[in-house]
């Protein structure tokens, strides 16, 4: 998975989980909402600036839109598939 994709799924993650809508996470981050769907949609690789942004418009450190979802391990799996 990209560095864009892992943004991606964490902007949409903890926007969606502030109840914000792109509009809304937008107005708070002073970019253009279409700008938001781009990086949702990993269209666009954000600034480290817009990434502060958006970062602090949801509450978050920066570093939580850059953390990587981690893998489940193989027994983990396993156990979950009985």
């Amino acid at each position: 998975m990209s560095i864009r994709d892992v943004l991606a799924k964490n902007v949409r993650k903890y926007r969606q989980a502030a109840g914000l809508s792109q509009e809304e996470l937008a107005h708070r981050a002073e970019i253009d909402r279409t700008y938001i769907s781009s990086i949702e949609r990993s269209v666009y690789a954000a600034t480290i600036d817009v990434v502060d942004r958006l970062a602090k418009a949801l509450g978050v450190e920066a570093s939580d839109l850059l953390v990587r979802p981690r893998r489940r391990s193989a027994s983990k799996i396993a156990t979950s598939a009985r």
